[in-house]
């Protein structure tokens, strides 16, 4: 479970998860400092920001070159990231995220969350997403 600040209302890992997403396709139509995009959006959850979205999200920023250049090296020849749709790009980033960088949450449970944000939040890119995201972890255990 996932507490707010206040202690006021408990999150699971998902909708943690879908906090992260919603405050990375916020943050992708403006060039605010992150700290002002959550501030503006923590209106919009009940209890406020939770802690793991406002983590995870600070994370992608802070990595976000180096997570962008290794989810370029499994799209098509030709495509680049500046043509994915605003949620697609927020779910892989987050994903790739939690797959590089964070040991507590397993492989396939970001891959299988990300799908389902998909299927939730996009038209038909589920499929995509996980090819992509499929494609990362095989890198990533081919290189372990």
């Amino acid at each position: 479970m996932c507490e707010t600040e206040q202690n006021e209302v408990k999150l699971t890992r998902s909708e943690a998860r879908e906090q992260a997403f919603m405050l990375l396709f916020s943050k992708s139509f403006d060039n605010e400092p992150l700290e002002a995009t959550i501030k503006d959006n923590a209106e919009m959850f009940r209890g406020g920001v939770c802690g793991y979205a406002q983590a995870v999200v600070t994370g992608i920023e802070a990595c976000q070159d180096e997570i962008d250049a290794k989810l370029s090296a499994f799209l098509k020849k030709g495509w680049a990231l500046s043509r994915l749709s605003r949620p697609s790009l927020a779910i892989l980033r987050l994903a790739a995220y939690e797959i590089l960088y964070l040991d507590s949450v397993p492989d396939g449970a970001a891959v299988n969350e990300a799908v389902e944000l998909a299927k939730k939040y996009t038209i038909d890119e589920s499929g995509f997403i996980n090819g992509v995201l499929g494609s990362l972890v095989r890198s990533k255990e081919a290189k372990q």
